[in-house]
C-alpha cells in the first residue's frame, strides 16, 4: 500500500500555508466538478490563482513540473472556467495559472517551488 494520497495532501497544505505567509488569501482547496480538480484557489491582490501541486518524490521519470502535459492544463483552465461561470462574482478579477512543484529536502519537509503563471488559458 502507498502513502501517496497521504504524501500528496501534506505536500498541498505545506503549499497552502505557505501562500498564505506571503499574503494570498484562500478561496478553496481541493475544487472539484465534473471537469476535474483544481488544488488551490487562491487571491493575490486582485488577481484570482489558480494553483496546481506536484509533488515527485524522484526525478527518475521527469521532475514534478514535466507531469503537468498540454491534456493537465487543458483540463485545469476547463475546470477553471467552470468555476468562474458557477461564481461570476470572481469574473472581473484576472486570473493566473500557478504551478507548485514539491520534492524531498533534507533540511525541511519539502523544497517548494513557486512557478507564477506556469501557462495560459
Amino acid at each position: 500500500m502507498t502513502n501517496t494520497p497521504r504524501v500528496g495532501k501534506t505536500v498541498e497544505l505545506y503549499a497552502l500555508n505557505y501562500l498564505n505567509q506571503v499574503g494570498l488569501k484562500t478561496i478553496a482547496q481541493n475544487w472539484s466538478c465534473r471537469f476535474g480538480e483544481i488544488d488551490l484557489i487562491m487571491l493575490e491582490q486582485d488577481t484570482l490563482v489558480f494553483v496546481e501541486v506536484r509533488y515527485r518524490k524522484s526525478s527518475h521519470f521527469g521532475g514534478a513540473l514535466d507531469s503537468i502535459d498540454q491534456h493537465k492544463c487543458a483540463k485545469i483552465i476547463k475546470t477553471a472556467e467552470y468555476f468562474l461561470n458557477k461564481y461570476p462574482q470572481w469574473l472581473e478579477h484576472a486570473c493566473r495559472f500557478d504551478v507548485i512543484t514539491a520534492h524531498p529536502s533534507a533540511t525541511e519537509a519539502f523544497t517548494l517551488d513557486w512557478i507564477q503563471d506556469a501557462f495560459e488559458s
